[in-house]
């Protein structure tokens, strides 16, 4: 949950880096959220809206993480694009975010 909150704070942050565990506890809790409010939605139909802006206003922070743990992994920012590659630019990406963390020195800790 920190992760998640961490992702909140930082939400404009792109010159940091993000660990490969607080990036996936932060999608992981994202995900949470997102299939919370589906549910809900069965329940009161007027969810819709509300999940309209959580997902809107989840875009910028989650990019911002994003670049963050690329650049954890030693990678370039401009790398987030390869989300536009249909399947094989997505395998990519992921394989850079499961890596672990390079220090500055490109040693892998």
């Amino acid at each position: 949950m920190n992760e998640y909150i961490a992702m909140w704070k930082n939400y404009a942050n792109f010159k940091d880096r993000t660990s490969r565990k607080g990036y996936w506890m932060a999608i992981l809790f994202n995900i949470l959220v997102i299939m919370a409010l589906y549910v809900l939605l069965e329940f009161f139909p007027f969810m819709s809206i509300i999940i309209l802006i959580y997902e809107l206003a989840v875009i910028l922070p989650m990019i911002a993480i994003l670049v963050r743990r690329l650049r954890d992994a030693g990678k370039v920012w401009y790398l987030v694009f390869m989300i536009f590659v249909p399947i094989i630019g997505q395998i990519v990406l992921l394989y850079f975010l499961v890596q672990g963390t390079k220090c500055d020195e490109g040693v892998q800790v």
